[in-house]
């Protein structure tokens, strides 16, 4: 049997088994600090399934900005596994990784349903697209270019995805045109 299940996004219907939605597969998986590529390799090694929902952030480094995919969930991993096979063990070994999170001595699931919603707001390359929540006098947080985490307000989007925001510089409103992907709502 099939369903459709309305995402966190509400444009996208995905249709999906409805074995899939029972099925509590997925865990968290802690990991050591700066290790998410290393601990994803290891697992899909071992043939573990992985999920690692990434976003673009813009950081100053020296007088640049430099942009860089990171994790949307800092120091955590999704894994699908199956608890009642033995090897799950394996993931608390596995290099790269501090711990499978767990309540007791039991790994605690986390509800297929909401890493269903995360993988139909991710690209193929697991980067996270945000929400379609782009209206005016919306405050939004700029992510990318030399405004990078200032506070804006929305003031119209066109149709090209060029967002105008009015930025409060010096006492000032000041009117700039940016990238839709550029701004996230805060």
């Amino acid at each position: 049997m099939r369903v459709h299940i309305r995402t966190l996004d509400s444009r996208i219907m995905k249709e999906v088994k409805m074995s899939e939605i029972h099925d509590d597969r997925w865990f968290l998986v802690q990991l050591k600090p700066n290790c998410y590529s290393i601990a994803e390799r290891n697992l899909r090694r071992q043939g573990f399934e992985t999920f690692l929902p990434l976003q673009d952030v813009t950081a100053r480094k020296d007088n640049k900005f430099l942009s860089k995919l990171r994790p949307l969930f800092p120091g955590y991993l999704f894994v699908s596994l199956d608890v009642t096979q033995s090897h799950w063990r394996a993931v608390n070994s596995t290099y790269g990784i501090n711990r499978l999170v767990s309540f007791g001595n039991v790994p605690s699931r986390v509800p297929n349903i909401l890493v269903q919603q995360l993988m139909a707001r991710c690209d193929r390359a697991g980067k996270f697209i945000p929400a379609d929540q782009l209206q005016p006098g919306v405050e939004v947080l700029l992510t990318k270019g030399p405004f990078t985490n200032f506070v804006a307000t929305i003031e119209r989007v066109t149709p090209d995805q060029r967002v105008w925001i009015l930025l409060d510089i010096i006492g000032r409103m000041t009117r700039v045109a940016v990238r839709a992907d550029h701004v996230r709502a805060v």
